[in-house]
Parts: structure tokens; C-alpha cells; sequence
């Protein structure tokens, strides 16, 4: 059987950063939502922070109401956005962690350490038809935890391969992390999303891993839609991660082959 295509979230946030510059009405981030769903993504990313820096609780509730894909709610565990998801019912609620101070979201959720809190509000938001996503580092441990707190999905931070000099051992190193932890949390049952810092130079490799269900990305689209326009920037990137994926099955159906044929040999 073929696997599923890989799905484009396209995550909206910085739209809403250049409206609250100015405290404007526009640019509109639901707009941009609609044009972006009409260019080919498959859901939309929204972070309501708990500083409201960007998106507000006005756009998360016009988005419910008027997507034609999905919305994945990006959010803090606390009890104000745990009841916020309770009264707007969002198909995806991806949790992460928060720090007033920082930029963007650094690194993922420890699910060892807040184990019994993110356990909680996974049982809350399963309860009202979520599908609970939990943002974490590539790490065997924090999956395994996600398993234990009842989360169907997971997305893997690839800020920290973003981040490092493309072809650099650095680089390398974290691609491994990330192919060894998509392995294991498919192996585990888990639905495996990725995103952080993923871009049109370094999407494919990422899109090639194996059992990737979804990429979110936002900052890049967004800014690629300044010189192009939002429904370019957005098909340009679901051609790249759909390039990208169906070169890493060609691989994958390569090394099988590959062992089979010497498998094969071998067994004469």
C-alpha cells in the first residue's frame, strides 16, 4: 500500500505579528488562512500565546468557524487555554512550551518532567475530540513519555537541525536524531508530525524522513509570501515536502531491495 502524502500545516502566526505592529485590522491572519487552505494546505498552525503577541483569541474563534481544512491549535498546558480549547473545540491541539521571553518556541516539551500536568490536559482535550499533539525533542525518553500520557501524535522540534550549517556534522548528527526518533515513535504507534526552523533549503531532507505525516511551517512561507505572494509561497513549499518524501520512499525501497537482492545471493 502507498503511504499516505505528506500534509503541509501552514502556521499563520506572523501574520498577526505585522498587524499587531501597528495595532491594526489588517493584514487579516483569517485571510490568510483561507488563501493558504485555497493554495493547498492541508491545515492551519495557530499559536495563541499567553502574551498575545500575535494571534488573539478572536482569530482562533473565527478560524474555527470558517476553515475548510483544520485548525491545530498551538498552546501552553496551562487552565486558561485548556478551557479556551474546551469552549472552541479545535480539531488539533499541538502542546509546547512557553517562555514569556523568548523569540520562538525553544526546544520541546518535557513530557518526563511535567509528566502528570500534560497526562491531565491530554485526557481533557482527548475528552472533547481533540487530537492531541505533543511538541518535543527528538529524544527516545520524551517519546516514550508521550506514549504513557496518552497523546496519538507528536510533532519532533527540528529547530536545533534548522539551526545548524547545512552539511555540517552538526547537521548531520541532528538529521540522525531525528531519523532514529521518527523510527521509533512510528514503531511505537505514534502519528509523526515535525517542524521548527524548516525553510525552502532544508524541507526535503526532512519531508524524506521516514513516517512523516505533516510539516508545520509558518515564518518561512510567510516571509518567501512578501516577494511572491502567499498561494506561490505556499504551493512552492507543499511541492518541495512532496518531492521530498517521495525521494526518501524511493530510498527506502532501494536499501530493501538492495538487502533482499543480497540477501538473496547470499542464501545460494
Amino acid at each position: 500500500m502507498h503511504p499516505p502524502r505528506i500534509l503541509l500545516g501552514v502556521n499563520i502566526d506572523h501574520i498577526a505579528t505585522l498587524r499587531q505592529a501597528r495595532g491594526t485590522r489588517y493584514p487579516d491572519p483569517v485571510q490568510a488562512a483561507l488563501l493558504a487552505e485555497e493554495a493547498g494546505a492541508d491545515g492551519i498552525t495557530v499559536h495563541l500565546r499567553e502574551d498575545r503577541r500575535h494571534i488573539q483569541p478572536r482569530d482562533v474563534r473565527l478560524l474555527a468557524e470558517v476553515l475548510n481544512t483544520r485548525m491545530n491549535l498551538e498552546m501552553a498546558v496551562t487552565e486558561e487555554m485548556l478551557l479556551l480549547a474546551e469552549e472552541i473545540r479545535p480539531a488539533h491541539v499541538c502542546l509546547v512550551p512557553e517562555k514569556r521571553e523568548e523569540l520562538t518556541t525553544e526546544g520541546g516539551l518535557d513530557v518526563v518532567g511535567g509528566f502528570d500536568l500534560i497526562a491531565d490536559a491530554c485526557r481533557r482535550l482527548s475528552a472533547i475530540g481533540c487530537d492531541v499533539s505533543l511538541f518535543i525533542d527528538p529524544e527516545e525518553a520524551q517519546i516514550d513519555a508521550a506514549v504513557r500520557a496518552g497523546a496519538p501524535t507528536i510533532e519532533l522540534h527540528t529547530g536545533t537541525y534548522a539551526e545548524a550549517k547545512p552539511g555540517s556534522d552538526a547537521a548531520n548528527a541532528e538529521f540522525e536524531r531525528l531519523n532514529i526518533a521518527a523510527v521509533h515513535a512510528v514503531s511505537a504507534g505514534l502519528v509523526v508530525n515535525a517542524g521548527h526552523g524548516l525553510n525552502y533549503h532544508n524541507v526535503e531532507a526532512v519531508a524524506a524522513l521516514p513516517g512523516i505525516n505533516e510539516l508545520n511551517i509558518g515564518h518561512a512561507i510567510i516571509a518567501r509570501a512578501l516577494f511572491v505572494g502567499l498561494k506561490d509561497a505556499v504551493q512552492e513549499m507543499k511541492r518541495l515536502i512532496i518531492a521530498g518524501q517521495e525521494a526518501g520512499l524511493m530510498a527506502a525501497l532501494d536499501a530493501h531491495d538492495h538487502e533482499h537482492h543480497h540477501n538473496g545471493c547470499c542464501s545460494h
